[in-house]
């Protein structure tokens, strides 16, 4: 089976000797002078794009954004994207694997996994000028690599996290919804590991010492949908790239995504997209 092109980091894109695989580029070098255009493709790593001054346009896991200035695109390892880039375009490119944060530095992966929620932040000057401040020092220690340059870059993008954090909506940081937002952290994290084999919400409950119900209630709140929507959706967000970014067969997809019955799979998707899975392959690609 066909699978969707995933781009690694090599090691000429990133420093080896950052635990994580860390790298940071500037978006003119990247681009010498030329447009950039990508088609779509998946990571296997975090992607941040930090962009100064800029024109294009970015399409994330289906979802379309304009580039502009003083915007920053932030990428999970596994969704889907491509861009174009117009050249002159100012600013950073950053990426780093799962491991950039050690497994045991909780804090730090915890707040990786709220800002990765979000795709798309658009700041104001004052805002992205911290940003470039921190990321113009990161970049200066991972180019001259002076002593114990590494513990420099982890703490720069420590603090660079933490602004970011702060420009998203202040709900995520409110102490009231802490419990809340954990525990939907956790399901996110779970959908992403089992959805293929775990369908069913008592089977996620079950995973977080949880009723249905309660698992219920704290989608509710925190998203505004059922837990059951939630896989529904994360099922059709998968189906839809292996459809536009690989050639398989219908069959094909449905057994990757964890169905045997590749009608019930059809007309799930129909149910849910108001295409089937050819039709939207033909109209959207």
């Amino acid at each position: 089976m066909e699978r969707i092109p995933i781009r690694h980091l090599s090691t000429t894109q990133a420093e080896p000797d950052l635990f994580g695989n860390f790298g940071i580029r500037r978006i003119v070098d990247l681009l010498a002078g030329k447009d950039m255009l990508q088609e779509l493709h998946r990571h296997d790593f975090f992607y941040i794009l930090v962009v100064e001054n800029g024109e294009g346009h970015h399409e994330i896991d289906f979802r379309p954004y304009d580039v502009t200035d003083h915007t920053v695109f932030f990428m999970r390892p596994g969704q889907v994207h491509q861009i174009e880039l117009k050249a002159g375009s100012t600013g950073y490119l950053i990426h780093f694997r799962d491991e950039f944060y050690l497994p045991q530095d909780q804090k730090a992966g915890q707040l990786l996994r709220k800002l990765s929620q979000l795709n798309h932040y658009e700041l104001n000057a004052d805002q992205f000028q911290k940003l470039m401040r921190v990321l113009s020092s990161t970049y200066q220690e991972y180019t001259e690599k002076q002593e114990q340059y590494q513990e420099v870059i982890k703490a720069n993008m420590g603090i660079f996290f933490i602004e970011l954090f702060r420009v998203q909506n202040s709900s995520l940081a409110d102490q009231g919804n802490l419990y809340n937002q954990e525990r939907l952290e956790q399901l996110l994290s779970l959908l992403e590991q089992h959805v293929f084999s775990h369908k069913q919400v008592a089977e996620y409950a079950a995973m977080l010492n949880l009723s249905a119900y309660q698992l219920n209630a704290i989608a509710k709140t925190m998203l505004g949908k059922t837990c059951s929507e939630l896989i529904n959706e994360y099922l059709i967000l998968e189906a839809k790239r292996y459809l536009l970014a690989t050639s398989n067969q219908v069959n094909q997809i449905a057994y990757s995504l964890g169905y045997e019955d590749v009608s019930y799979f059809i007309r799930f998707f129909k149910k849910y997209t108001g295409h089937s899975p050819e039709a939207f392959r033909q109209n959207f690609r």
